[in-house]
């Protein structure tokens, strides 16, 4: 809650009514090397400076939020995801499967989708990503079944409504079975469709520059799932419209094998001969790189969004992301589909990949290189300046996690006790400067209203 600042003497400077002052956090983790022990202050959307520990705001504010029971961070993003699939989660027939059939499974399921279910399960996937403290999300959105044309559209939408940032990929697929692709014919677009509606799309709705609440980027689904010429037509139209490039890419070895037989190359072999390999690319997985490809993927700026639950869910493998960064490789962290995790849980999602990681590298991978996969990181991996971190000039996109439940009895390093002890919900989001959560709530929002309609939604579409 927001209180008045005790008022200034009658010589002082009036202060902004748009100052807030976020003050005196438990903790703040700033994604940087800044120092915000004394907290923020918020003027018109931006972050207008950092208060040092122990220090005062350069300029009257004329509120206070007194954030002496919170942790303070940048509102979290995540680069990849599959917000239909949240209609098709711990379904039975995919429950114990890896990639490929577990995709065969649920292909035939997701080609029902239609514009109310697609609606619902955008709201449902946005207001879990909220609550957990994301504040921005990537979309790969592939599927345009007959009547499901406008999917992009319904999503703007959804984002718009509940206040978040969102980069919306227009996906497709155009290798169907007949073809020797994975999914079913009724699924697939013909290229020209494609093409024209992307073009549609981003004269639409991309917004540039700082602060962008909608950004449209091309995302041909899979190399199991398209064709040599709808990449390469992407890429030609990426570059003409600077719109930024995304697909899946080196997530299984059934993908390598399938790539080998199919155009005879390796991934990133492929990748590069239809004109992808560069720093407009990001790459969901990225798991199965050898040295080489880790060193070419980082000479052109090629950013991998790293979905560590997903991986273990169906059994991937596990990606290389020290070895990625270390090449100069951006790396980002992404929740993947809601089929495949099967939450949207951005907080518990840097959680796993700290988990992850150090299985791989060691115990001593930092919390707070997690954090910053989650944060700056990812916010690199969408070709953003103005969001993930915490600086004067920066969007006010933010987070506030209290530490007073049970799990955190006894925690002494609060911003180590957000991954180590669990943290799982946000109590306060604020995005441009707005608090699109309140009190562990989204205000406005019927939660129980949009779970039944959302799991009636569900069982429709797994009934046929």
């Amino acid at each position: 809650m927001a209180h008045p600042q005790t008022p200034s003497p009658v010589s002082s400077p009036a202060p902004s009514p748009s100052r807030l002052w976020i003050k005196n956090p438990l903790a703040a983790f700033t994604a940087n090397q800044l120092d915000a022990g004394g907290g923020i202050v918020v003027s018109g959307g931006i972050i207008a400076e950092l208060v040092p520990a122990g220090g005062q705001p350069s300029a009257p504010c004329s509120a206070v939020f007194d954030a002496s029971a919170y942790v303070l961070m940048p509102g979290l993003i995540n680069t990849h995801h599959h917000f239909y699939q949240t209609l098709t989660r711990a379904w039975g027939p995919a429950a114990n499967a890896p990639l490929f059939p577990w995709l065969q499974n649920l292909y035939p399921v997701w080609a029902r989708l239609t514009p109310d279910s697609l609606e619902l399960a955008v709201k449902v996937a946005l207001a879990e990503l909220l609550l957990s403290g994301c504040t921005t999300a990537a979309d790969h959105h592939y599927l345009f079944p007959a009547g499901l044309e406008d999917a992009i559209d319904v999503e703007v939408g959804v984002v718009r409504e509940l206040g978040m940032r969102a980069t919306l990929t227009r996906g497709s697929m155009t290798l169907g079975t007949d073809d020797g692709g994975l999914p079913p014919q009724s699924t697939v677009q013909r290229p020209e469709i494609i093409l024209a509606d992307s073009e549609r799309l981003i004269s639409r709705y991309h917004e540039r520059g700082d602060g962008a609440v909608i950004q449209i980027a091309l995302a041909p689904c899979s190399p199991f799932s398209v064709t040599t010429e709808i990449m390469a037509e992407s890429a030609l139209m990426a570059e003409r419209l600077d719109v930024r490039l995304h697909t899946h890419l080196a997530e299984t070895i059934d993908e390598e094998d399938f790539c080998h037989s199919m155009f005879g190359l390796r991934t990133v072999d492929y990748l590069e001969s239809v004109g992808w390999l560069g720093n407009r690319t990001w790459l969901g997985h990225g798991i199965h790189f050898n040295d080489d490809e880790i060193a070419r993927l980082g000479a052109a700026g090629t950013a991998v969004a790293h979905c560590p639950t997903s991986n273990m869910r169906l059994a991937s493998g596990t990606a290389r992301v020290l070895e990625l960064e270390a090449a100069g490789v951006p790396v980002g962290l992404g929740v993947d589909g809601s089929a495949s995790n099967d939450a949207s849980n951005m907080i518990l999602e840097a959680r796993q990949a700290l988990y992850l990681q150090r299985l791989r590298y060691g115990a001593d991978v930092p919390v707070e290189r997690a954090l910053g996969w989650a944060t700056r990181g990812s916010a690199a991996v969408l070709g953003r300046s103005d969001i993930g971190q915490l600086a004067p000039g920066m969007q006010a996109d933010l987070a506030l996690f209290r530490l007073d439940d049970l799990r955190f009895s006894g925690s002494h390093d609060p911003v180590a006790a957000l991954l180590l002890c669990g943290a799982d919900r946000a109590d306060r989001v604020m995005v441009g400067g707005e608090w699109r959560v309140v009190d562990g709530q989204i205000p406005g929002l019927d939660v129980a209203g949009l779970i039944a309609k959302h799991s009636a939604a569900a069982r429709k579409l797994v009934a046929g």
